[in-house]
């Protein structure tokens, strides 16, 4: 904890996400992090839009999830933002609450950093969102950044890899046919590799990774999923649709978490030729260090504690400075930004959806002139048939 930071009691904290309906990153990191902070005695609450199997699993741990505002009685003491549209959503909805806001991508939108004066801190999961957090005008003073982690009680070590790898995984949500996947098999076949995918594209969702991952020698993976198979012992090679990284080695692990193991990692094409030079780096004492290391590290519960201590200076902050006033004309104007920001990808999507129709539109009259076309031929085809006769 921060020197002249209070100790605080329990906290409720509204936790916000613009789904948890699927199995990706930030879904999960919502999942994992409010049911810590329920383990250690917080009363978290999720807001989502969108609710699906996620939402039915974090309930069943106990922790309340909601996709309307109205229907929680009792304010936060703390917003925790995932996503712009339904943190400013939380923001708005409770006045005079404090936040903190959370970037999870370099490109996506739903990721694009929000500005409002009741977020007194935003936190960056690798160094590529601390710089889209800084060009966004974020000062640096009340950026944090919290690097991504893994549940250790969960991903447990696997017993000692064999000397060559003989089982591979290709752990991504993006994998098939159309991607990467073809390049990986091609690589794998050719070391003598047995391989499988596991994902949401390839139609084989891992809903227990911790159960599927210590099954594999070699698992190729990038951010979220590379982290939980380096966490159980396997040799991974970084990689995804976007392209081929290296194998995760004791030498480059401090230099590839910051990034996160994500896209500026896969800093080659994607080849067979790229893939089977990294198979050829497979070295299972050096995979072990690597586990080692990272396990010491990334944890969820060093994670949770830098977020405890957040919350509390920013609390600390919010009831002892002059920001506890809620400035209503700066918080009109930071809204109407936000509006004027999002009207052209409002008036983007009509468009997609005006192009939507007619396409559909369009589909109709061709399979409408498919079965025109198949009944006449099928007419001209029977009186053939039966002079033929």
């Amino acid at each position: 904890m921060s020197s002249g930071t209070q100790p605080l009691g329990p906290m409720r904290i509204l936790l916000t996400n613009t789904q948890l309906a699927h199995r990706t990153g930030s879904e999960l990191y919502v999942v994992e992090l409010a049911l810590a902070l329920r383990a250690r005695g917080h009363d978290p609450v999720v807001y989502s839009a969108a609710l699906g199997e996620l939402a039915r699993e974090l309930a069943a741990g106990g922790v309340a999830v909601t996709d309307t505002l109205e229907a929680l009685a009792e304010p936060p003491d703390l917003i925790h933002g995932h996503h712009h549209t339904g943190t400013l959503a939380a923001l708005l909805h409770f006045q005079g609450v404090p936040g903190l806001f959370v970037c999870h991508g370099y490109e996506p939108w739903e990721e694009a950093p929000l500005l409002f004066p009741r977020l007194l801190r935003w936190v960056a999961v690798d160094l590529p969102t601390r710089e889209r957090l800084t060009a966004a005008g974020v000062p640096a003073e009340r950026l944090e950044t919290i690097l991504n982690f893994v549940d250790l009680d969960r991903f447990q070590p696997r017993p000692p890899l064999p000397p060559r790898p003989r089982r591979a995984l290709v752990f991504s949500n993006n994998a098939h046919e159309g991607t990467h996947l073809p390049a990986v098999r091609a690589a794998c076949a050719a070391a003598g590799i047995e391989m499988d995918v596991a994902g949401i594209a390839s139609g084989r969702v891992a809903d227990r990774p911790e159960r599927l991952l210590p099954a594999y020698d070699l698992v190729f993976a990038k951010a979220r999923a590379a982290i939980e198979a380096l966490a159980v012992g396997a040799a991974v090679v970084l990689c995804d649709a976007a392209g081929c990284g290296p194998m995760v080695a004791s030498s480059n692990l401090d230099r590839l978490r910051p990034l996160n193991f994500g896209f500026r990692a896969l800093d080659q094409p994607l080849s067979v030729p790229a893939l089977a030079d990294q198979i050829a780096r497979y070295d299972p004492s050096d995979a072990k260090r690597v586990s080692d290391n990272l396990r010491q590290v990334a944890g969820l519960d060093r994670a949770v504690a830098r977020y405890l201590d957040l919350y509390r200076r920013i609390l600390d902050e919010h009831r002892t400075t002059a920001s506890a006033a809620t400035d209503t004309a700066a918080e009109g104007r930071a809204a109407a930004a936000y509006l004027r920001w999002l009207d052209p990808y409002l008036k983007e999507r009509e468009r997609a959806l005006i192009d939507r129709a007619a396409l559909w539109q369009r589909v109709h009259a061709l399979e409408e002139e498919r079965d025109r076309l198949k009944s006449q031929a099928a007419a001209t085809v029977g009186p053939q048939a039966d002079s033929i006769s």
